[in-house]
């Protein structure tokens, strides 16, 4: 491998947790073409977040060394859900919730790749034009006892829990697609090993060169706790407002910082332990590191004039407790002017359920118009321009 394909191969396997074969990597970055470099999203919900933002990067990433990118849509697979790390089965959506969804994927994806590099696809385009014998085909290529080996699979038959048959089909349409496209290498979070591994496997069954697998680590959301999810509400999401993307990272731990450094700034590991000893000798303080933290995500993923106003705006209200710039929000038709607090939070969108809300309020965390929530039965009586306070980052407008 000359000096210059050394380059890109250090620069495209840096950040990975893993890249099967890797000797197979080597080899498809000598070949006198552009590499056919896949990755799927499921339009299962409408936004994106700096979770998928990891494997993005590493996709312009291709783009920028030449290679062309098929970001896949799977509005067929999407009908099903992907399985992977449900504990049941997945509520099915109807095509008109995948279609908006869809919809609005373009413009997010489009702030880290090139769309003139890319070539958008929809998995419907073959998978419903596939007949009974066709799927009797390709499901003779795959074991039952490959498909439960999946730690989610096998662990919801040890508990008795129902899988549907349906479910089981999922990883083999994905790794049909990968036939489809004639992916030379997919991508995905280190929970998608089991299904970028299925299209390799179908790949070689219909004599195609098998694509190479790259995993990317997992973002951790901002409870410290989980991967980055919407519906656990830890996430920061890509058509978030530059105010609430800065906030929102403001909020996170100082441990987790690193790995936001990792992950989203690609800041190597002698550079983290620099700053690390710089903090321990109080050079430098947790602070003001994570502004620069947040300063430096939001540039890179919206612009570094709204870095500038996202930190005026954190500033004005976190520091200088000015309220005026809070996150407005409408409650008109939502709840009525006199109602209960949880109902209240639930239509801000400052909690996902009562529990959470329960918690929050049980913890003193729960502020209106300053004056602390400690009863969770509460009845609220707002009006335009009341602030609610929820934690110590989440501070809303009513508007």
């Amino acid at each position: 491998m000359d000096r210059l394909k050394k380059d890109i191969f250090e620069k495209l396997t840096a950040g990975c947790a893993q890249v099967l074969p890797l000797e197979d990597f080597k080899k498809k970055l000598t070949l006198d073409r552009p590499l056919r470099i896949k990755l799927g999203a499921d339009p299962t919900a409408a936004d994106l977040h700096l979770g998928h933002a990891v494997v993005l990067q590493k996709m312009r990433q291709f783009q920028d060394a030449g290679h062309h990118i098929y970001f896949l849509i799977g509005d067929f697979t999407a009908l099903i859900g992907d399985p992977t790390g449900k504990s049941k089965t997945r509520p099915a959506l109807t095509k008109e919730e995948i279609k908006a969804n869809a919809k609005t994927y373009f413009t997010q994806v489009h702030k880290i790749l090139n769309s003139e590099k890319m070539t958008i696809v929809y998995n419907s385009a073959w998978l419903s034009k596939l007949d009974v014998a066709d799927w009797l085909k390709i499901c003779a290529q795959v074991t039952v006892a490959r498909i439960i080996e999946r730690d989610d699979f096998s662990k919801r038959l040890n508990e008795g829990v129902p899988i549907g048959l349906h479910e089981l089909m999922y990883p083999v349409m994905q790794g049909y697609d990968s036939i489809e496209l004639k992916a030379d290498i997919e991508l995905g979070g280190t929970d998608q090993t089991f299904n970028l591994l299925m299209g390799r496997h179908l790949q070689e069954h219909w004599k195609q060169e098998p694509q190479v697998i790259m995993t990317l680590p997992l973002l951790i959301g901002l409870d410290g706790a989980q991967k980055m999810s919407k519906s656990l509400n830890n996430y920061i999401g890509l058509n978030e407002s530059p105010e609430q993307a800065f906030g929102k990272v403001m909020s996170i731990s100082d441990d987790l910082m690193w790995h936001y450094f990792e992950l989203l700034l690609s800041k190597s590991k002698d550079e983290i332990t620099t700053l690390k000893k710089q903090i321990a000798d109080e050079t430098l303080h947790p602070m003001k590191l994570k502004k620069k933290l947040a300063h430096e995500i939001v540039s890179t993923f919206w612009s570094p004039d709204s870095a500038d106003e996202g930190e005026k705006n954190f500033e004005a209200l976190f520091q200088k407790h000015d309220y005026s710039k809070a996150h407005a929000v409408s409650l008109d038709g939502k709840v009525p002017n006199d109602c209960w607090i949880v109902d209240l939070l639930k239509a801000l969108g400052a909690v996902n359920s009562s529990s959470e809300a329960k918690r929050l309020i049980e913890a003193g965390a729960v502020f209106v118009d300053d004056q602390t929530i400690t009863d969770f039965k509460a009845t609220i009586s707002w009006k335009k321009d009341s602030i609610v306070r929820v934690g110590k980052k989440k501070i809303y407008k009513i508007s």
